[in-house]
């Protein structure tokens, strides 16, 4: 017994005919009789009498055409359900933010999904590289966007440039530093530096700017993954923010933090990437995070 032996059937209680139903079904009269035949021999008692013209369910057939029903609402809903999954309106997003598309993804991410895509289920985790890493190797994340310089190649990875941010120093309103046109690296290092994480290639770039005192490990004293906080305490102290820009652009527009014109510039960028499994199928839901991330990481 199959669906479409089941349609068969529930076709043959809806319309009370053989005839009919076989029409409805665009289906010969013969091959209808067949279809309910095979169901009769399966389950070892007949489903409809035929009653001249008129052909009425049995007990048995009422009891089969009731699970038939539900059956074929059950399929309908799985068809449906494939269909918003081939569409990426539905399924579940299992996403590991790094630092940096952190504060410029998640708040945003969630609002956009659950404003825009209400089917779509998403899981966000945050964590060191080497954690979110971890956790999409294990299967338990489809994708990662992060710093692309703190992933190395490797033959399972699928490393993805997603784009080039402009990194800056940035403090609050009202700073000390923030009237200042020409700001040296000794005037900042007065002041508490504040970011996530730094790869190696970045601290490279930073020493041959500013000297031997910008290496991250002399010079940074807050330091943590979520760029949210981070700016969070830079706009209440006299901490200065380094990092990509743009997490702090929507403070920056409301003048509640400012750039600072550093000399000689930084003249260095954020660069994130979007990581995934070689190998592994994409859902098409994915597509939402990927439209989404090209669309909000812009300076």
């Amino acid at each position: 017994m199959n669906l479409r032996q089941l349609d068969h059937l529930v076709a043959l209680a809806d319309t009370g005919s053989f005839t009919r139903a076989a029409a409805r079904l665009h289906l010969t009269q013969s091959a209808l009789s067949r279809s309910v035949q095979a169901q009769e021999d399966e389950l070892g008692a007949p489903l409809v009498d035929r009653i001249g013209k008129r052909s009425e369910l049995t007990p048995l057939g009422q009891a089969v055409l009731a699970r038939a029903r539900r059956i074929g609402l059950e399929a309908a809903e799985i068809r449906r359900s494939a269909e918003l999954l081939r569409q990426g309106e539905a399924g579940t997003m299992r996403v590991g933010l790094g630092s940096g598309p952190g504060g410029l993804l998640m708040t945003a991410l969630l609002t956009h999904v659950a404003g825009l895509h209400p089917k779509v289920r998403v899981q966000i985790a945050r964590g060191s590289t080497e954690l979110q890493l971890q956790q999409l190797r294990a299967r338990e994340l489809d994708a990662l966007v992060l710093d692309a310089r703190r992933v190395s190649p490797a033959p399972d990875l699928v490393i993805e440039p997603a784009v080039e941010l402009r990194a800056g120093f940035v403090c609050r309103a009202g700073h000390p530093l923030a009237a200042s046109a020409a700001v040296t690296f000794e005037m900042l290092m007065r002041y508490p530096v504040a970011t996530t994480p730094l790869s190696d290639e970045v601290a490279r770039v930073l020493v041959a700017r500013y000297g031997p005192g910008a290496e991250p490990a002399r010079m940074a004293s807050l330091v943590c993954e979520d760029v949210g906080s981070l700016l969070d305490a830079v706009a209440q102290t006299d901490a200065v923010f380094l990092g990509a820009v743009a997490a702090a652009r929507a403070a920056i527009d409301a003048d509640r933090l400012v750039e600072l014109r550093m000399t000689p510039p930084l003249d260095s960028c954020a660069r994130y990437a979007y990581v995934r499994l070689a190998g592994r199928t994409e859902a098409p839901v994915m597509q939402v995070l990927r439209r989404f991330a090209a669309e909000r990481l812009r300076d």
